[in-house]
């Protein structure tokens, strides 16, 4: 039984969702006692979008039958600071206890807790998108804890620092908040979820191409985008995904980086806690800007930044939207998003490694085979190819041929390398990255390198800058291709730039 108290006017924290941070909203709730029935009314102030302003049909829903219904009352709800806009559901929560601290209906003895949640007309509470940076926001304003869904807490959790009270029911949170009921603070296992690449699919299962597969592991080794050019079924797509597998174990801040963005586009699934493995993205080609690299009205992250630490697949290329591939430039220049909007500007991160296939035709054959069967007229490819720029190719480090798998690789039985394997030779091309960079901040991977870095850490032998120069006159690369270059022959055996009908390898190493 929920003790009376003298109604008064309330406040509990909160926090409400920025790009993807989280920031402080002080609930106030202040009622007054009305004789007529018309009288009680809920207004909720404080620049809300529409879910907040739909809040209050949910919270007396939720009140009543939880046997909570606060009474007669007229009750005023601010959302402070007021002239920042708040949106989503997840109000409901610390709206009906703030409602039932001002009424009396409980004391509030944790007032160094938070409350995020949707209430269903129940009083359940439902899960909500964003937990963890609700709770790494709770713990920036050093507060003692949050109280939120129980189907987020392990995910909340894994921040160190702030207890996550796993809230089940409105009663539930009511009983807490006022002292009658103890709950315990979720616990996470932080390493239980890691993926060290055996769940993944592994390049046992792709019968030749050992030459794709080399520059696959050059551009995990340094974190380059590549593409690979070849016709249908030459095994682009099986190696893509493959990708994953290959590539270095997150760090633990990385697996943090990662999932706040999925947790905010609610994918996260919140009983297993963070993200695993690097994630892998593979959008449609019907895909649009903002659904590629974020946006609408209230912006939120696109496929650039799910990508974000891991792959972004973009298999058939050319037949993406010209407008759409170019939107890609700025992020794979600056590792990040930037959406302005009238009310605010958000920024995503994307520091992700673009993986791309596609046709060396519009028929799929190679242009020889094309010509030879008169699929491809000149205006064809000119069309075709021109779907992709320069300047978007000038971003891609490694552009490879990958040709049809000849029937006797098909039939060869012979053990190949597994992803494992080759993981652990990207491992210990990352670890002396790390080394290099250790006094570099930003500085990952060599394909995060500035003009200064290259000038700094990339000296080619006398016959290793002939052979280079030679390569920029006769291919016609630019300046940022020729710095491209630079960026991944340091861990490279031997490198693979192909402008899309044309091939340029040498073994090298300083």
């Amino acid at each position: 039984m929920l003790t009376q108290f003298q109604p008064m006017l309330a406040r509990l924290s909160s926090f409400a969702i920025l790009g993807i941070s989280a920031f402080p909203v002080q609930v106030e709730v202040d009622v007054v006692d009305v004789d007529a029935p018309a009288a009680a009314t809920w207004n909720i102030v404080g620049l809300g979008d529409m879910a907040v302003r739909e809040a209050r049909e949910r919270v007396k829903a939720a009140l009543k039958n939880s046997q909570l219904a606060v009474g007669q009352k007229r009750v005023v709800v601010n959302l402070a600071p007021a002239d920042q806009k708040k949106e989503g559901s997840h109000l409901d929560l610390p709206m009906a206890l703030a409602a039932l601290i001002a009424t009396g209906r409980i004391a509030n003895r944790k007032p160094g807790y938070a409350a995020a949640g949707e209430l269903g007309l129940d009083g359940k509470v439902q899960p909500l998108a964003g937990a963890l940076p609700l709770a790494i926001g709770a713990r920036e304003q050093k507060l003692e804890g949050i109280l939120l869904p129980e189907a987020n807490a392990r995910e909340a959790a894994c921040i160190e620092g702030i207890s996550v009270i796993p809230i089940s029911t409105l009663r539930e949170a009511a009983q807490f908040i006022s002292g009658e009921a103890a709950i315990m603070p979720a616990v996470a296992n932080l390493h239980a979820d890691e993926d060290g690449g055996d769940a993944l699919e592994d390049f046992l299962d792709v019968k030749g191409q050992e030459t794709a597969k080399r520059a696959l592991e050059i551009a995990a080794a340094g974190s380059h985008n590549i593409l690979m050019v070849g016709p249908p079924g030459s095994g682009k797509t099986m190696l893509a995904r493959r990708m994953p597998g290959i590539m270095p174990p997150m760090t633990f801040d990385e697996r943090i980086e990662s999932s706040k963005i999925h947790s905010i586009a609610g994918m996260l699934n919140g009983r297993a806690g963070l993200l695993g493995s690097r994630p892998f993205r593979a959008p449609h080609h019907t895909a649009s800007s903002p659904a590629l690299v974020g946006g609408g009205t209230n912006p939120r992250p696109g496929e650039v930044s799910l990508a974000h630490h891991g792959v972004l697949f973009l298999d058939e290329l050319p037949e993406f939207s010209r407008n759409v591939l170019e939107v890609l430039r700025q992020p794979l220049e600056d590792g990040k998003v930037l959406i302005s909007r009238a009310v605010a500007s958000v920024e995503f991160p994307a520091r992700f490694l673009l993986v791309a296939a596609m046709n060396p035709t519009p028929s799929g054959f190679d242009r020889a085979t094309a010509e030879a069967k008169g699929l491809n007229t000149g205006a064809e490819m000119q069309k075709y190819l021109s779907r992709i720029s320069g300047p978007l190719l000038d971003r891609i480090d490694i552009q490879i041929e990958v040709p049809a798998v000849k029937i006797e690789e098909l039939r060869d039985r012979q053990a190949r390398e597994d992803s494992a394997t080759v993981r652990q030779r990207v491992i210990a091309a990352r670890a002396r990255q790390t080394v290099r960079f250790a006094e570099k901040p930003g500085i990952f991977a060599n394909a995060h390198m500035s003009a200064r870095e290259l000038n700094e850490f990339c000296h080619l032998q006398p016959r290793a800058q002939q052979i280079l120069e030679a390569a920029v006159k006769n291919l016609g690369f630019s300046a940022r291709a020729y710095d491209r270059m630079l960026s991944y022959r340091i861990d490279a055996h031997f490198l693979v730039r192909n402008h899309l009908s044309q091939r340029f390898e040498s073994a090298h190493r300083a």
